[in-house]
Order: structure tokens, then C-alpha cells, then sequence
């Protein structure tokens, strides 16, 4: 039983509607509940709610990103330069097409998940897919910037330290994006 329910309950019958001792217990009870280790008192719609406008905050950045890098990606198959690209270049630069495509398309998922559902009542449910969307875009994200970095710095240099230097920027992603992150949350959350 909810807070609010507990006092409405207990209200009913009271002069002015006062909580009555007990009453004021079982409601700091219920709010308790309904903190869920979050230290907020807030009902689980409510915690829906604030999570899915925490993600889709997270979401418009790195859609913003996506978008702006998978548009150029477009670009470069219409340029006269991509008619010069060796085989490898052109395979690598497919593959990252594709890479960006797929990561369009998680990061966008979580904004037509929340379409098609809304006023079903499954809101919990959403966020948590929607959530698992922004993972996956954010991984394929990685990856397509890995690739095309890779792209940009074969045909920028031809240099036997290109693959090294790719492996250094990703490397850095992963510290910033995940253990940065994973560190935070493992140190300071019980």
C-alpha cells in the first residue's frame, strides 16, 4: 500500500481529516517503501518518471553525436576522393556506415519505445529497454568512431602507427564511458 493511500485511509473519520498517531507511523513507513534504497521519497511512478527523464537526457547527447558523425559518414561515398580509396579503406569505411546506422537506430529506439507505449501503463518496462537501447547505441557508437577514425587516419597518413594510435583514442573511450563510470558506481553504491 502506498503512502497516499495510507492517508487517505487513515484520514477518513478524523476531524479536519488529521492523521492520527499510528496513522502518521504507517505513512512514514510507506514512504520509506517507497524510497526503494533510492533515498527519494517517490512512488515507483514517479521513479519511472524521473528515469525516463534522466535517459532521455542522457539520449539527446549522444544522438546528437551519432547524427552529426553517421550524416558526414553519408557524405564521403559522393566525394571524388572515395573513387581513390583502396579496397581496405572502402571495406573499413562500409563497415562503419553500418556501424553508424545501427547506432541511429538504438539511440532513436527509446523515443518510438516511449510513443508506442505511452498511457499503457508500462512504463517501468520501457525504461528499462530503453535503457538497454542506450547501452547498445552507445557501444555501436564506440565502435563507429573507432572505425572511423581508423578511416580518416589510413588515408590521412598511411602510417604504421595509425593502428596504435586508434587503440590509445579507444582505449580512452572505454575509461571515460565505461570504467569511469563503473568505478563511480561500485565505490559509492552499496
Amino acid at each position: 500500500m502506498g503512502s497516499i493511500e495510507i492517508i487517505a485511509r487513515s484520514t477518513r473519520g478524523q476531524p479536519g481529516g488529521k492523521l492520527s498517531e499510528s496513522a502518521h507511523g504507517e505513512a512514514r513507513r510507506g514512504a520509506k517503501r517507497a524510497q526503494g534504497g533510492t533515498g527519494r521519497t517517490e512512488t515507483e511512478e514517479e521513479r519511472a518518471d524521473r528515469k525516463w527523464g534522466d535517459l532521455l537526457q542522457e539520449i539527446r547527447v549522444a544522438q546528437t553525436g551519432v547524427q552529426i558523425l553517421f550524416g558526414f559518414l553519408l557524405t564521403v561515398v559522393f566525394t571524388p576522393r572515395y573513387t581513390q580509396l583502396e579496397q581496405m579503406d572502402r571495406t573499413i569505411y562500409i563497415v562503419t556506415v553500418v556501424l553508424g546506422a545501427s547506432a541511429t537506430g538504438a539511440l532513436i529506439g527509446p523515443v518510438s519505445l516511449h510513443r508506442i507505449v505511452a498511457g499503457r501503463r508500462v512504463k517501468e518496462r520501457a525504461v528499462v529497454w530503453a535503457s538497454r537501447l542506450t547501452l547498445a547505441g552507445l557501444v555501436l557508437l564506440l565502435a563507429t568512431m573507432t572505425a572511423s577514425l581508423l578511416l580518416i587516419l589510413r588515408v590521412a597518413t598511411h602510417d604504421a602507427y595509425v593502428p596504435w594510435l586508434v587503440t590509445g583514442i579507444v582505449a580512452w573511450y572505454l575509461f571515460c564511458w565505461f570504467a569511469v563510470p563503473m568505478w563511480v558506481r561500485s565505490r559509492h553504491t552499496s
